[in-house]
């Protein structure tokens, strides 16, 4: 037997016939970054638990190095928050709730920093994460809400007034496209996101149509629309900031069966 820390192997002759020699384990020594084998490691990666995932023990046993997602926290309550405010502070206005036309520059800078900025930032880190569908939609939607503050203070200013609406509804109507098959691959995510989705596809549609009818009470319908989403959106941020913050589930998301 091999000499381990406090255990002497034998001093002198040979081992008796048919015992077999057994040797300890190496003791691990300092600096040894070496993981240990184990098997049925899960991950949750932001799309779903999964095993074997890569840097991770697979099933099979075999160790690899740990993969630098494990210590991000999710980004969707952020993204969730960022796009939630931004809507409801928009969709005032859009409602007619507030008429002065002037004070719907107060939109720009939270469109362009937490509804942009902030939720493209979400976006990267689900990519990281692997959420496919977490990195599509936040980076889409900041990248619509940064879009929006370019679009309202440098193109619309210097668009033809009699033809400005055709611009605004062509891009209203992309967005609703994006948002209409974004809101399929809802589904398989939770009840609550999926109810973003809905909502804010019918908010983009009626939008649409106001912008390209010019119906300005079809643009108040979107408003309204526009605030129904924010809520579903905020308690959607709300429910998963809770309840990873309380490790339990005290607002339901209602996820999806995989």
């Amino acid at each position: 037997m091999s000499e381990t820390p406090g255990m002497q192997g034998p001093t002198s002759g040979a081992e008796p016939a048919g015992r077999s020699e057994i040797r300890m384990p190496d003791t691990p020594r300092a600096g040894d970054t070496r993981i240990a084998e184990r098997q049925d490691v899960r991950m949750d990666t932001g799309a779903g638990w999964t095993s074997g995932q890569p840097g991770f023990p697979t099933t099979s046993g075999q160790s690899a190095a740990v993969t630098p997602t494990a210590g991000i926290a999710d980004p969707g309550p952020l993204g969730l928050a960022g796009f939630a405010m931004t809507t409801f502070l928009l969709s005032v206005f859009n409602a007619n709730i507030i008429s002065d036309a002037r004070l719907e520059a107060v939109v720009l800078p939270l469109a362009l920093f937490y509804g942009g900025l902030a939720q493209l930032l979400a976006g990267m880190w689900e990519f990281r994460k692997g959420n496919t569908f977490g990195a599509t939609a936040f980076a889409s939607f900041g990248a619509f809400w940064l879009s929006y503050a370019a679009y309202v203070k440098f193109v619309v200013p210097d668009l033809p007034p009699a033809t400005e609406y055709k611009a605004t509804g062509l891009f209203l109507l992309a967005w609703a496209i994006f948002t209409a098959y974004m809101t399929l691959a809802s589904m398989r995510v939770s009840g609550a996101v999926m109810m973003v989705f809905v909502t804010l596809t019918v908010t983009f549609i009626l939008l649409t149509i106001g912008a390209l009818g010019q119906h300005p009470n079809m643009t108040k319908a979107g408003g309204i629309a526009g605030l129904v989403t924010a809520g579903f959106a905020w308690y959607a941020s709300f429910a998963a900031v809770t309840n990873d913050t309380w490790k339990r589930t005290l607002l339901p998301t209602f996820p999806a069966r995989r």
